[in-house]
C-alpha cells in the first residue's frame, strides 16, 4: 500500500486535463511516486485527494477483464488505494479512504456528512418497545453483554458502567472520513451513507445503507444483496444480508443469514440465525434463532436455538396498555403452525407450543414439556420432549451448523442438551410435579398448574422422565470426574467425589 505521496507534475496535470479530468485545485491532488495517468478518465477532483498506482487488472465474471484506474466519477476528500477500480458513480464518493484492489462500480452516492460512529452507539429498545431495556450496540456486541444490559435493570451501577465503556469505544471509532477496507467489491449500488466497510466486504445493488458498520474481514466475509436497505445496523464478520431484507435498529451477529425481504426493527441476532420471509420487532435473538416462513411475525421476544413454525405470532400489548410487555422462549423450543402466545409469558427450554395461549403460562421450571391448546385451555404435557428423537436431533445438528469462520468469535456457545441449567431446573420441576400430587391427591385426574392444566397420566409420567435424565447426567458426572484416575479403596472414591470449589453451587442461569 502507497505510503509516499508527491504533487502531480505540469505535464501529469496537462495529460489529465486531455482526458477530461478537472480539478478545483490541481494542488490539493497527491499521487504515488510510481503514477501513470493513463488510467483516469472523466474524472472531477475536488477537496484533498490521493490516488495510488494503477497496474492491476480484475478479472470479472464471464472471463471480463478491466484495467483498475478512476473513470467517469467524482471524488472529493478521497483517497483511494493501489489498484482499485472506480467507475460510473453518478453522484460523488466523498470523505473516503479507500484500501487497495477494491472494484466500485455503478453506484450513485458514497458519502460521510458528519463526525459519524458508523452505527457505534445506537440504542435499541429490544423486549420492551417503550424503552426500559435498551441495548447499545457496538461492533464488538456479544449476546451475553446485550442479555446482562437488557435484563439486569435492577443492578444500575452495573449498567451506568456498562454505558460509559460503550460509549468511551464508539466515541473513539467516531470521525469525518470513513473507511472502506481492501478488496471490497461494491457494484449497482444506491445510497451509501456514514457506513464503514471491512475488508473483503461484497455490496450488490443495495438500495439504501445508512449509519453503519460492515465488520467483513479475509477469513469472514460479509455479502449485501439485491433491495438491502440498513439504517443504524451494525452487521458481524460472515454475515449475509440479502433480497430485500429491511434492517432499522438492529445488530446482525457473526455468520447470519437475514433474506427473502425478511424485516426487523430495533431487534438483536446474534450467532449463526436465519431469519427469512417473515418480520421482526424489538426481539433478542440468541444464536441459532431460526424462521423462515412469510407469515411468522417475532415480537418482543428472547429467544435462542428457537425454529419458529409458519404463522407463529406474539402480542405484547393485551390491547390496552400498548406494548409494554414481553416474554421468553427458553434455549431450544419451538412453534408450531399457527402458534400464538400472549404476552408476558415464560415457556421452558426445549419446549414446544401448539395452539393459542392466552393465560400467561410461566412453564419455565418445567423443560423439555408439550404445551397444547384444547378448547381455549392451556394443556401441560411435563418432560416428554425428553423422550423425542427430534430433540437429540436438534441438539447434534447446531455444533455443525455453526457457520462462524471468524477466529475471533464474540458469542460463547454452550451446545449441551443435559446441563446443570436444565437438571437444576428437572430437579424443581419434579419437586412441583410431586407437591402437586400430593396437595391435589395422586387420585385428582386434573392438576393446575401456573394457568395451565396436567392430566394425571402426564404428570406421573414427567416424574419419571425427569428421574431418568437427572440419573443419566449425574451418572455421567460422576463418571467423568473418576475417568483416568486409579483408586485402591472405597474412601479414596468417596474423597475424590467431595466438591473442591464453590463454583456452580447456587442458581444456574442461561446468559443467552
Amino acid at each position: 500500500m502507497t505510503q509516499h505521496y508527491r504533487l502531480l507534475t505540469k505535464e501529469e496535470i496537462a495529460r489529465l486535463e486531455a482526458q477530461h479530468c478537472i480539478a478545483s485545485d490541481w494542488s490539493g491532488v497527491e499521487v504515488a511516486d510510481d503514477f501513470h495517468t493513463d488510467y483516469i478518465h472523466h474524472t472531477r477532483f475536488s477537496g484533498k485527494v490521493r490516488l495510488g498506482v494503477f497496474e492491476k487488472e480484475f478479472t470479472l465474471a464471464g472471463g471480463m477483464a478491466k484495467h483498475s484506474g478512476v473513470y467517469y466519477a467524482t471524488l472529493h476528500n478521497v483517497t483511494v488505494g493501489d489498484n482499485c477500480y472506480i467507475e460510473n458513480v453518478k453522484n460523488y464518493i466523498a470523505n473516503y479512504e479507500i484500501g487497495h484492489d477494491t472494484f466500485i462500480e455503478n453506484v450513485d452516492i458514497i458519502l460521510v456528512d458528519c463526525h459519524s460512529r458508523f452505527g457505534n452507539g445506537v440504542e435499541v429498545s429490544v423486549l420492551n418497545e417503550t424503552g426500559g431495556r435498551e441495548v447499545i450496540i457496538h461492533d464488538r456486541l456479544s449476546a451475553h453483554q446485550a442479555y446482562i444490559m437488557a435484563l439486569y435493570r435492577h443492578r444500575p451501577v452495573l449498567i451506568e458502567k456498562m454505558r460509559k465503556i460503550i460509549e468511551s469505544y464508539a466515541e473513539s471509532h467516531a470521525s469525518d472520513t470513513g473507511t472502506i477496507g481492501s478488496h471490497v467489491m461494491i457494484v449497482n449500488a444506491g445510497y451509501i451513507k456514514n457506513v464503514r466497510i471491512g475488508d473483503y466486504c461484497q455490496i450488490e445493488g443495495a438500495g439504501r445503507l445508512k449509519n453503519g458498520s460492515i465488520n467483513s474481514n479475509e477469513h469472514a466475509p460479509v455479502h449485501i444483496g439485491y433491495g438491502v436497505i440498513c439504517d443504524d445496523f451494525i452487521i458481524s464478520s460472515g454475515s449475509h444480508v440479502e433480497d430485500g431484507t429491511m434492517l432499522t435498529r438492529c445488530f446482525v451477529g457473526q455468520a447470519c443469514h437475514l433474506g427473502h425481504t425478511y424485516s426487523a426493527s430495533d431487534s438483536l441476532f446474534f450467532s449463526n440465525c436465519q431469519e427469512e420471509n417473515g418480520e421482526a420487532c424489538a426481539i433478542f435473538a440468541g444464536p441459532f434463532t431460526v424462521t423462515h416462513h412469510k407469515s411468522t411475525l417475532l415480537i418482543a421476544g428472547m429467544f435462542s436455538f428457537m425454529n419458529a413454525g409458519s404463522g407463529s405470532n406474539q402480542s405484547n400489548h393485551m390491547y390496552k396498555l400498548g406494548p409494554i410487555h414481553q416474554g421468553a422462549l427458553e434455549r431450544g423450543a419451538k412453534t408450531t403452525s399457527d402458534s400464538y402466545i400472549l404476552w408476558p409469558a415464560r415457556i421452558g427450554a426445549f419446549s414446544l407450543v401448539m395452539g393459542r395461549h392466552v393465560t400467561h403460562p410461566d412453564t419455565s421450571n418445567l423443560p423439555f414439556s408439550y404445551l397444547i391448546e384444547e378448547k381455549n385451555t392451556t394443556y401441560l404435557v411435563p418432560g416428554v420432549n425428553l423422550r423425542s428423537v427430534g430433540t437429540i436431533r436438534d441438539a447434534q445438528k447446531w455444533p455443525k451448523r455453526d457457520q462462524r469462520k471468524d477466529p475471533n468469535r464474540l458469542d460463547q456457545i454452550n451446545y449441551n442438551l443435559l446441563s446443570p441449567y436444565t437438571i437444576q431446573k428437572m430437579m424443581i420441576g419434579r419437586q412441583i410435579l410431586k407437591e402437586l400430587a400430593r396437595v391435589s391427591g395422586e387420585t385428582s385426574e386434573i392438576y393446575s398448574y401456573q394457568s395451565a392444566k396436567i392430566k394425571n397420566s402426564a404428570l406421573n409420567k414427567g416424574i419419571k422422565f425427569y428421574e431418568t435424565a437427572i440419573h443419566k447426567f449425574l451418572g455421567n458426572s460422576v463418571i467423568k470426574r473418576l475417568e483416568a484416575i486409579r483408586f485402591a479403596s472405597d474412601e479414596e472414591i468417596r474423597a475424590r467425589l467431595i466438591p473442591d470449589t464453590p463454583i456452580g453451587t447456587g442458581e444456574w442461569v442461561d446468559i443467552s
